[in-house]
């Protein structure tokens, strides 16, 4: 089992953009790019996919969830930091609203999640995760990739696929593949990463990535926590405890700040440039 996570990521991720090309192409979409747009789509794409998304994989056959979901949180924050490296100015209100992102993360984890010892390798791993993943959501809008997103979706989705399938070819991870061992339920939970793992989330992402600021989409990593718990109640009748309530309720509030804040930051600017036009 653990010589195959790597190869199990490579597959949700390779089939995807190939369903995605296909379809694009019975539609009549353009998929040539140039070399600037595949460079920048295979940059973003094993940041995010293969870099982020492999260590995490690893990373979590030895961390907690709780564990890993507080510093996957964190994800907000380093990009606010990215931004600070790059010299763009960043509110105190913003980093406020980060900061209290992660306190709900804390709270709504923290009590069920940090039980025991924790591994320094496969935190170290979730650590690198996060900063993979922030560097490449950062980089995204200022790299040049395909206008469509669906497009660079492909694109990023086939660089970052090629690189796990090598990783995983180096891990010897092919000959533990065992077809015989494939259950119902395992196809059905492949196929579900299939199609709304990738091809409808990591899709809108993209999306979100070219139309929306890099510092609101990143509040997904604060969402993601309170998705978990409640779809946790819904299927699996999981208890909700006052903390998951409380943390769940700070979450909302500092998203629902940063979004407020980055409204009103947005109609600010077009306020200026109208005044600037007269």
């Amino acid at each position: 089992m653990v010589r195959r996570y790597v190869l199990s990521i490579w597959a949700t991720r390779e089939a995807p953009p190939l369903l995605l090309a296909g379809w694009l192409a019975l539609r009549g979409v353009d998929l040539r790019i140039s070399r600037r747009e595949l460079a920048g789509a295979a940059a973003v794409g094993i940041l995010l996919l293969a870099v982020a998304n492999g260590l995490v994989v690893l990373a979590e056959r030895t961390v907690p969830s709780g564990v890993a979901a507080l510093i996957v949180a964190s994800i907000p924050l380093w990009i606010v930091v990215y931004r600070m490296i790059a010299g763009e100015r960043v509110g105190r209100d913003l980093l406020a609203g980060v900061l209290l992102g992660l306190v709900g993360v804390a709270i709504l984890v923290v009590p069920g999640g940090l039980n025991g010892t924790i591994d320094p390798v496969g935190s170290l791993l979730l650590f690198g995760a996060t900063l993979s993943w922030a560097l490449g959501t950062f980089l995204s809008p200022r790299l040049e990739t395909p206008r469509n997103a669906l497009v660079s979706t492909t694109y990023q989705m086939l660089a970052g696929g090629a690189v796990l399938v090598v990783v995983a070819l180096a891990r010897g991870e092919l000959a533990n593949v065992d077809p015989s061992t494939f259950s119902v339920r395992s196809l059905i939970a492949f196929a579900y990463l299939v199609v709304f793992g990738s091809l409808v989330a990591y899709s809108a992402y993209t999306w979100l990535l070219q139309n929306a600021s890099v510092s609101l989409v990143s509040t997904y990593a604060f969402v993601n926590p309170v998705v978990a718990v409640v779809l946790g109640a819904l299927i699996l009748a999981e208890p909700i405890t006052a903390s998951i309530v409380i943390g769940a309720a700070v979450i909302v509030v500092a998203v629902a700040f940063i979004i407020w804040r980055q409204n009103t930051q947005r109609a600010a600017r077009r306020g200026a440039v109208a005044a600037a036009a007269d």
